[in-house]
């Protein structure tokens, strides 16, 4: 690993900061300021969530056109325009002066942040990676962890002190004095994959397809019923997890308290998939990286008691580590890497729109009279029927690409 990183550092520096920063346009960050948002707008949770849904679906829907960009030019010249982008979101919702510009400033958030800063990273380490593309993808993820670990911690200290607004601008701020010069620095120079790619390993990078044929592909769609399955239930979650607080009477800091927990866990199994993925490939893993995000919805739906939280987090860890890394590398293997920006611009906005989905429709369910913790367990039969979809499609993708 030392020896990796060695050579590589540069390049995986810069993925780890696009992933860290990420986080300003994440559900969870955007929730710490969702009271003042509402209060300043007079906003009920209803209307805030309707909007958010809007403009998270907006930004799925663009994603597939900007995103596109990273198969004709470099991802530092697309970084160069994503990060300022970001900043100016980040500005906008300190200071949106209507409901309209706030729906903007989300819809920017939501694309510069979750969509492009995320897909920039990830399909720039894709078409770099060949023969180390799992253990490239795994360290990566941590970006996301140490995002979920430090920004909100640093926000709430900003917002005790200087109020919400100016944690915003530090975001900004932070965004355009750190964020830009160093992921500029660091991927100027053009990593070249064929140096990572001995002829052995070439069958672990599919024949290049084409965007249309991608969408084409039957296969494509089976795969996708897996995937978007972490984006849906996760997202549910943690914008409900108020809801949970007060329906099974938590302390309000218990979740709060296990988000380290899911941290290190999503960390530590992230790097184990990583090897998993070099030594076996993406593809032979791919029918059981959802059986811990089953266990872990069961673990919501059943487990009443406060322990039963750092269950679901250790579990949703595990999930989420072998999830992010396992399909950032699946790609490559699928349908090669010429198109590969298109192709995961589609996958990006596919998973951006389940994130929107998820709160939305969760919440209706719950006015509804559809308890959270019963969906949870709907949701965790899903997971077991994509694990049993994903058995018959994992065999006849590699069949397919041995020729």
């Amino acid at each position: 690993m030392f020896l990796f990183l060695k050579s590589n550092g540069r390049w995986i520096a810069g993925g780890f900061i696009l992933t860290m920063f990420s986080s300003f346009g994440q559900t969870f960050f955007i929730g710490l300021s969702g009271e003042e948002l509402r209060s300043k707008f007079s906003l009920t949770d209803g209307e805030f969530g309707l909007l958010y849904m809007v403009a998270t679906l907006a930004s799925a829907l663009t994603l597939p056109w900007l995103g596109r960009t990273l198969d004709f030019m470099p991802g530092w010249k697309v970084a160069r325009f994503v990060i300022p982008c970001l900043a100016a979101a980040c500005l906008l919702t300190a200071f949106a002066p209507s409901v309209l510009i706030l729906v903007l400033a989300i819809y920017f958030l939501r694309l510069f942040g979750q969509g492009m800063m995320s897909h920039t990273a990830l399909t720039e380490t894709g078409r770099w990676f060949a023969q180390n593309r799992g253990r490239a993808m795994s360290l990566l993820v941590p970006g996301y962890q140490v995002g979920q670990a430090v920004l909100p911690v640093t926000f709430t200290i900003i917002a005790l002190s200087l109020g919400w607004q100016a944690a915003w601008v530090g975001g900004a701020v932070i965004l355009l004095f750190f964020a830009f010069p160093a992921v500029i620095l660091l991927w100027r120079v053009e990593r070249t994959p064929q140096s990572d790619l001995p002829s052995a390993d070439a069958s672990r990078t599919a024949r290049d397809w084409t965007r249309a044929e991608v969408i084409r592909d039957p296969m494509f769609y089976a795969v996708l019923t897996g995937v978007l399955a972490p984006p849906f239930i996760g997202t549910t979650i943690f914008f409900h997890q108020d809801y949970f607080i007060e329906f099974r009477g938590y302390n309000p800091l218990v979740f709060s308290g296990a988000f380290p927990l899911m941290a290190i866990t999503t960390v530590v199994f992230a790097l184990l998939c990583g090897q998993l993925v070099d030594r076996f490939g993406s593809l032979r893993l791919l029918p059981y990286f959802l059986i811990p995000l089953a266990l872990s919805s069961l673990a919501a739906g059943v487990i009443a008691p406060v322990w039963g939280v750092y269950v679901f987090m250790f579990l949703i860890g595990i999930s989420y580590g072998f999830s992010t890394t396992l399909v950032g590398a699946l790609w490559p293997e699928m349908y090669g890497i010429k198109n590969l920006g298109s192709i995961r611009a589609i996958i990006v906005a596919a998973g951006v729109f389940a994130s929107a989905l998820g709160p939305g429709i969760t919440g209706l369910l719950i006015d509804l009279g559809i308890a959270l913790p019963t969906q949870m367990l709907w949701m965790s039969g899903w997971c077991v029927l994509a694990c049993l979809t994903l058995t018959r499609v994992a065999p006849q993708l590699r069949h397919r690409n041995s020729f």
